[in-house]
């Protein structure tokens, strides 16, 4: 447990380096742009990487009985997540978490929610606690989702002071809530090429998993339980 929490630790001070501006500003000065986003992308997959493998080394204490129909809930989350983490990731955003945040333009996604990558990520870490019923599991996803819920006010203050009186305008259209401004007529749902390559992209990452992806990496097969009792 101590190595998960100290992975965890490790993970969690890796991503407040965004929330850090003097030191973002000074790491990108240093590294140059694409060198800070390639360093820092790498770094991440390797903390993740990291309280994943310390993760299974927990011993695994059951906390509710496995059943198919939990399999189908991470079936619907864990796509959609993963399709909110890409299209947020690389579409213009100056208002939340993206790789193209400052050029001062939004894609179709903002129009979604302006925090499509917390949202993408909570969700997908939220599909996984269903499924896997043990202490473990509960702790891994439970952090991530709790990590992505806790980031929604931070990275909100953080684009507020950052944008200054640009704030109004910028946000206007959009909603930290999914849908809500689509549903509240304050925008229209648009597409655009990120939107359709996320998509195209989360379906082809998804089949690669159910085709025995997820098995290769963490030695679970969901299809296994889904159709367990059929």
């Amino acid at each position: 447990m101590r190595e998960f929490f100290l992975a965890f630790a490790v993970f969690l001070a890796l991503h407040m380096v965004p929330a850090m501006p003097k030191l973002r500003e000074r790491l990108i000065q240093r590294l140059g742009r694409k060198g800070y986003f390639a360093g820092y992308s790498l770094l991440s997959i390797v903390a993740l990487v990291w309280v994943f493998h310390a993760a299974l080394t927990l011993d695994f204490i059951p906390l509710w009985d496995p059943a198919p129909w939990q399999a189908w809930v991470t079936f619907v989350l864990a796509p959609l997540g993963i399709f909110l983490v890409l299209a947020g990731l690389f579409s213009e955003n100056p208002l939340s978490v993206s790789i193209f945040q400052g050029t001062g333009r939004t894609g179709a996604i903002v129009g979604i929610t302006r925090h499509p990558v917390l949202w993408g990520f909570l969700i997908w870490a939220a599909g996984h606690v269903v499924p896997n019923g043990d202490l473990r599991s509960l702790v891994l996803f439970g952090g991530f989702a709790l990590f992505a819920a806790g980031g929604f006010l931070m990275v909100e203050r953080r684009a507020r002071r950052r944008l200054g009186d640009k704030w109004p305008s910028a946000a206007a259209g959009t909603s930290i809530w999914p849908f809500a401004a689509v549903l509240g007529g304050t925008t229209r749902f648009r597409l655009d090429p990120v939107l359709v390559l996320s998509a195209f992209a989360t379906a082809a990452i998804t089949l690669w998993l159910l085709a025995g992806g997820h098995h290769a990496l963490f030695g679970a097969d969901p299809l296994l339980q889904a159709f367990a009792m059929i």
